[in-house]
């Protein structure tokens, strides 16, 4: 009898433990919102698509050129992630040829001029591993003081016409433009 009621209480604990497992768990809460958002800036003309995938920082009443960004340093060009530039057809980048295909976006922001460089090192947190070896371009683009102060950074593209387009960073009341032109199958170059 005892064996028999030793065998009861053991089943008895084992469904339970069954039953507390297969029971539905709390459900985790939502992850928490990211302070700089990710944002993209995109652009379509005839068959060329350009993507920027950014992080998208505030500037919270913070000092952002000269400060939280250096001047004459390696930026990843937003936050969180260093930034990623991908296009399906060769472009002109600031008159340079560069070929489809997605890049790291860094710069080295100055007061009147930023280096944009473009990197073949992808899916890097941050300029933190950022390797000058792996530089594709570099390209020189003016900085330009506007009267509108912009809360957000924000890269997006403006002044599309039939065969190209201007790629603006901004970031307070600071502006970078770099233009870009599309090419045709019979312009483009091997």
């Amino acid at each position: 009898m005892k064996l028999f009621h030793s065998f009861l209480v053991m089943l008895l604990a084992v469904s339970l433990a069954i039953i507390s497992c297969n029971s539905k768990q709390p459900k985790e809460p939502d992850p928490v919102r990211r302070k700089s958002p990710t944002a993209i800036a995109s652009v379509k003309h005839a068959d060329t698509y350009i993507k920027v995938v950014y992080g998208q920082p505030y500037k919270s009443g913070r000092e952002i050129f000269g400060e939280l960004v250096p001047f004459g340093e390696v930026w990843r060009t937003g936050a969180n992630e260093a930034t990623e530039i991908t296009t399906t057809k060769d472009i002109l980048f600031s008159g340079e040829q560069l070929e489809a295909g997605t890049y790291s976006l860094f710069s080295i922001p100055g007061e009147e001029s930023w280096t944009i460089i473009l990197n073949s090192e992808l899916g890097l947190w941050g300029a933190f591993e950022y390797d000058s070896s792996n530089d594709v371009m570099r390209i020189d683009a003016d900085a330009h003081q506007t009267e509108q102060s912009d809360e957000a950074f924000t890269i997006q593209f403006e002044e599309v016409t039939d065969d190209s387009t201007e790629m603006v960073i901004k970031w307070v009341q600071t502006e970078v433009r770099v233009p870009i032109t599309f090419l045709s199958a019979d312009t483009a170059t091997s």
